[in-house]
């Protein structure tokens, strides 16, 4: 069913699956932003020392789903198919508002758009400021 190489997904963190199917639905492992060629996290600005001078959490937000898309592409998906997402923010207050912005540009074209869920954590992996768990529906696997 796999359209796209894996090679396209970042690196997991630990062992574990990007994506698993069961039935007719694939669960996708939760995406933050890091990018899959150079291995850094989108939107994240350094200084010459290495210490981090800026993040833009937008970029965050178009990584993260450029990697779920890149999830899909390997299963042989679209997000048409997505069901359901959980996205992880580590503001509510200042980071709801652009996720929303970026997500009703993603999901313009969907309908019905994916049931979700947003949820406030502490913290997250590395430098992500947000992550995205998805459901979609598909076929079963021949």
């Amino acid at each position: 069913m796999a359209t796209e190489s894996k090679e396209n997904l970042t690196k997991p963190l630990a062992h574990y699956s990007h994506a698993r199917q069961a039935g007719h639905l694939v669960f996708i492992a939760g995406q933050g932003c890091r990018d899959p060629e150079t291995d850094v996290w989108a939107g994240v600005t350094f200084d010459k020392s290495g210490n981090v001078t800026t993040i833009d959490f937008e970029a965050q937000v178009r990584g993260v789903f450029r990697n779920i898309d890149a999830v899909l592409a390997v299963e042989g998906l679209t997000k048409h198919q997505i069901i359901d997402i959980q996205v992880f923010l580590t503001s509510m207050t200042d980071q709801f508002p652009i996720m929303n912005k970026v997500w009703n540009e993603f999901f313009k074209d969907v309908s019905p758009p994916p049931t979700r869920t947003t949820i406030a954590v502490k913290e997250l992996p590395g430098l992500n400021l947000i992550e995205m768990k998805a459901i979609a529906v598909a076929k079963d696997k021949k």
